[in-house]
């Protein structure tokens, strides 16, 4: 197999993970907006004696959102770091903010 076939194939299942990490998105949204419907049905302030209560069960069904859109942020990091690379097969991929601008700098390393 070529380098450019394994770059190739590399790309296809980045892709592919990137449509599943979408899928994935969409069906968190479906479900916060299911668990949201439930908590403005059942979750009253006549359902809790304290808020406190209240407010620490409305907190742990959130927590649970909140731990997978940062896995999958964490993921998608990945995949862009990987990008990056194959992208750039010079070795001259950096994180900084001259990257943006085509490595453009402002002069003052002459100085």
């Amino acid at each position: 197999m070529s380098r450019e076939e394994a770059y190739h194939l590399t790309l296809d299942a980045i892709a592919k993970m990137q449509w599943n990490v979408t899928m994935i998105l969409e069906a968190k949204a479906t479900e916060a907006e299911k668990v949201r419907n439930w908590l403005c049905t059942h979750i009253t302030k006549d359902t809790y004696v304290a808020h406190q209560d209240q407010l620490s069960t409305s907190l742990q069904l959130h927590e649970q959102n909140i731990e997978v859109i940062d896995g999958l942020t964490k993921l998608c990091n990945g995949l862009s770091r990987n990008l990056k690379i194959i992208l750039s097969p010079d070795g001259d991929v950096s994180d900084n903010m001259a990257s943006m601008f085509g490595g453009m700098d402002s002069g003052d390393r002459d100085k």
